[in-house]
C-alpha cells in the first residue's frame, strides 16, 4: 500500500519491521519444533530422550525475547516521536466530532458542518503540514483516514492536537473508527487533498470556490 500521507509512510516502515520480526520468530519456533520432533523421536530399541534443567539455555530464552522487545520498542519510539511532534504549521483546522457527523473550522472563520446523510468534506493542501485540533462534543469518536494510515481518538473534554501532511492529491473516504451509538456506521466524511493554490483560494473565498 502507498500511504497518502507522510505520517502513514513512516508508520508503514514500523509495520514492516514488526512483520519481519514476526516472520522471523515464527520460522524459528517452527524450526525448533520440527528439530525436536526429529532429534528426540522414539526409535526402535531406544526410548525417547529425556532431560531437565539447562541454565544457560533458560537464560538465553529470556534474554533473546527481551532484546527483541526492546529493539522493537526502540524502533517504534524513533518513528512515532516525529509523528507526534507538532511543529506549529501555518495551516490549522479545528475538527469537532459529534453524534453522528463532523464540523470543520478553518482559518478565517470558514466552517463546514455535516450530517449522517450528507457527510462533510475536509479540504487539505497537498505537500503541506496541517495542524488538526481534534475534539469531541459528546462521546468518544475516532478520526480515521484509511488512505493516510492514520487514526486519532476524539475524547470528550480533551483536545488531541496532531499534524497530518498529505503527499498526493485525491479524494479519500474517512470515518469514525470508534463505536459511538446508533448511527456510527453513517459517521463518515471525505478528505479532499488539493494543490496549495486551490486550497488558498478556497479559504480566501470563504468556501465559495470549491477546489
Amino acid at each position: 500500500m502507498n500511504p497518502a500521507s507522510a505520517q502513514g509512510a513512516a508508520m508503514r516502515t514500523d509495520w514492516y519491521v514488526f512483520i519481519g520480526a514476526g516472520v522471523f520468530v515464527g520460522i524459528y519456533v517452527y524450526a525448533c519444533i520440527v528439530w525436536c520432533l526429529v532429534a528426540y523421536r522414539r526409535r526402535a530399541g531406544r526410548e525417547a530422550s529425556q532431560f531437565s534443567g539447562n541454565t544457560p539455555l533458560e537464560i538465553l530464552y529470556v534474554a533473546v525475547p527481551l532484546a527483541l522487545v526492546l529493539a522493537l520498542f526502540g524502533v517504534t519510539f524513533a518513528i512515532e516521536m516525529p509523528i507526534d511532534r507538532v511543529a506549529d504549521p501555518p495551516n490549522r483546522v479545528a475538527v469537532t466530532a459529534f453524534r453522528w457527523s463532523w464540523r470543520f473550522e478553518y482559518p478565517g472563520g470558514l466552517t463546514t458542518l455535516g450530517t449522517p446523510m450528507a457527510p462533510p468534506t475536509l479540504y487539505l493542501p497537498a505537500g503541506q503540514p496541517t495542524e488538526i485540533d481534534l475534539r469531541s462534543a459528546d462521546v468518544t469518536h475516532s478520526f480515521w483516514v484509511p488512505a493516510f494510515l492514520f487514526k486519532r481518538d476524539a475524547i470528550p473534554g480533551m483536545n488531541n492536537v496532531f499534524e497530518v501532511t498529505p503527499n498526493r492529491t485525491g479524494r479519500f473516504l474517512s470515518r469514525c473508527a470508534q463505536f459511538c451509538g446508533l448511527d456510527h456506521a453513517l459517521m463518515t466524511f471525505v478528505v479532499r487533498v488539493v494543490p496549495s493554490a486551490s486550497y488558498a483560494r478556497y479559504l480566501a473565498t470563504n468556501g465559495a470556490v470549491v477546489p
